[in-house]
């Protein structure tokens, strides 16, 4: 089983990359909080990796961090989350995020990923409220789940939304990424994901 990769960054799409190891290209999907923490290729990349054996494919899943490889092992034990959904939460929720969700019953915060509805966002409550004990934040050490909203998780959670509405707008990820990085930089981090859009956007006008 492959449990990690590293190799030079070949390609970056919207739900997955490339890894160059060695002369062999391994596809890797991934959330879009890890593929915007990657760095831009042709550049040294490591990923954390979760192989997935069907009978008709073997399927890599790779993560930026260990905190969201266990909470996507954790996602898929519930029915009806198979790893594509798991990496819809995990792109529209951090962990921290995920706990405080779970804890609260918030079935509208989960229902924010796409795939998961009412009654979805309802078993992933209901599931997984007794198993989050435990379950890494994602945090720095010392950080609470509380201080979460206004940390670098946030930015970097900002960041990757905002890469991620761009793409779907047509502009690619080389050229918004830095972009927003600049965005975010001017604003200290402090700021709302539509005013990184709506900044990103009059730059990359120009």
């Amino acid at each position: 089983m492959i449990a990690q990769l590293r190799g030079l960054l070949a390609q970056v799409e919207a739900d997955r990359c490339v890894i160059d190891v060695s002369g062999v290209g391994y596809l890797v999907q991934a959330s879009s909080r890890t593929l915007a923490a990657l760095p831009q290729p042709p550049e040294l990349a490591c990923v954390l990796v979760e192989t997935v054996v069907r009978e008709d494919a073997i399927l890599l899943y790779g993560f930026a961090e260990a905190s969201e490889r266990a909470w996507f092992r954790l996602l898929t034990t519930v029915q009806g989350v198979g790893a594509k959904v798991a990496l819809a939460i995990l792109s529209a929720l951090q962990p921290s995020d995920l706990i405080n969700a779970i804890a609260a019953g918030d079935k509208a915060m989960l229902t924010r990923a796409g795939g998961v509805g009412a009654r979805l966002a309802q078993r992933i409550v209901t599931e997984l409220r007794d198993k989050c004990e435990g379950m890494p934040t994602g945090l720095p050490a010392g950080a609470t789940v509380a201080a979460a909203a206004s940390g670098p998780a946030a930015t970097r959670g900002i960041a990757a939304d905002a890469l991620l509405a761009l793409s779907g707008l047509g502009f690619r990820r080389a050229e918004a990424q830095p972009v927003v990085e600049r965005v975010l930089d001017r604003h200290e981090g402090k700021v709302d994901l539509d005013v990184v859009i709506r900044d990103a956007l009059k730059e990359l006008a120009r």
